[in-house]
C-alpha cells in the first residue's frame, strides 16, 4: 500500500472544496443505490441532503480545510452524535463499502486514497456502539 510523504493537508491534496463535495455526493449516491448498504441507508432520513451537507462540512475540517462543521454546529462529538443509532460491524462495513468505493471513484492519487481509507476505517470502527465479536 502506497503512502505519500506529501506534507500538504488531505484537503489540499484531494483538491479542496470541489473534490470533498464530489466525494460526499458519490458516497451518498452509493449508499442510496447499493443494496448492500441498505442497513446503513435506513438510518438516514428519506432525503440525504441534510446528511450530505453535514458530512461535507465535517470532512472539510477533518481533512485540514475550513472548519465549517465546527463553525455551525460546534465540536463534532462524532461518537456522541451517533449514539442514537445502533452501529455494529455490519453498519460499519456498509458505511466503509460506500466510502471506499467513493474514494476509488473520486480520488485519483493512490497514496491519498490509501491514507484516507485507513483513517476512515479507524473512525468508522470508533463509531460502533454494539458489542459484537470481531
Amino acid at each position: 500500500m502506497q503512502i505519500s510523504k506529501d506534507t500538504r493537508s488531505h484537503y489540499e491534496r484531494i483538491g479542496g472544496e470541489e473534490k470533498v463535495r464530489a466525494l460526499v455526493q458519490r458516497f451518498y449516491h452509493l449508499m442510496d443505490e447499493l443494496p448492500e448498504a441498505y442497513g446503513v441507508r435506513k438510518m438516514h432520513q428519506p432525503s440525504l441532503k441534510g446528511s450530505e451537507d453535514k458530512l461535507f462540512k465535517f470532512l472539510s475540517g477533518w481533512m485540514g480545510g475550513p472548519q465549517l462543521f465546527v463553525q455551525e454546529f460546534g465540536h463534532p462529538l462524532l461518537r456522541q452524535r451517533h449514539f442514537p443509532f445502533s452501529i455494529g460491524k455490519s453498519e460499519r462495513d456498509q458505511w466503509l463499502l460506500c466510502m471506499g468505493q467513493a474514494l476509488d471513484d473520486v480520488v485519483e492519487d493512490e497514496a491519498l486514497r490509501n491514507e484516507l481509507k485507513l483513517a476512515f476505517i479507524k473512525v468508522a470502527d470508533h463509531m460502533r456502539n454494539q458489542s459484537e465479536s470481531d
